[in-house]
């Protein structure tokens, strides 16, 4: 049929084309497949990237320039770890070098308020939410870029200690250890909040 576009991989149970089947078209040079993995995987990708840097702005540029990554390394990808995890690592890592050459970290007052909530919130309750936000802020701009991100990932994103050491290129073990200094850390940071 003229006109008719091919389809890139068959669907799976949910009707969806497998990453890893998309990944393999994507390094032929299947644009649409690319396209496909950009479009599932964005969203998560820039949360995370968000929350490691603290700024909209950086994390679009580490998530886009992660693409862009990806899209010349594909031929690199063989398939041994799942391509979310995969490029995972490549925008952990993209953030960890920006948060390492940003050091001393820059304030993360570029990441905007909270926004109110459609009922009455007395000035009280919003002055002690801002209060928060800022020393968790604070908090977290005393943890290492690594500690940071493996934090992130486990206690915000919710991962996996397998996925964050395979997202962060770290022993399981060491990802544990650096949650649990970060926690430590935080914990004690954040201690007037108790």
């Amino acid at each position: 049929m003229a006109g008719a576009r091919r389809q890139t991989a068959p669907p799976d149970a949910r009707g969806e084309i497998d990453d890893t089947l998309l990944a393999v078209r994507a390094a032929e040079g299947d644009e649409d497949a690319f396209a496909v993995l950009v479009q599932r995987h964005a969203p998560a990708l820039l949360r995370l990237a968000t929350r490691l840097l603290g700024s909209r702005t950086e994390a679009e540029d580490a998530v886009q320039d992660a693409f862009i990554s990806a899209w010349r390394r594909l031929p690199e990808f063989h398939g041994r770890s799942a391509f979310g995890t995969w490029i995972y690592r490549i925008v952990t890592n993209r953030c960890l070098n920006v948060l390492r050459a940003r050091r001393p970290l820059a304030p993360l007052e570029a990441v905007g308020e909270l926004p109110a909530p459609e009922h009455a919130v007395s000035p009280a309750r919003i002055t002690e939410a801002r209060d928060a936000v800022r020393d968790l802020r604070d908090a977290l701009d005393l943890l290492s870029a690594e500690q940071r991100a493996c934090w992130v990932l486990r206690e915000l994103d919710g991962r996996s200690y397998e996925f964050v050491a395979d997202a962060v290129g770290i022993s399981q073990e060491a990802v544990r250890a650096r949650v649990f200094r970060a926690r430590r850390c935080l914990t004690h940071a954040l201690g007037a909040w108790r």
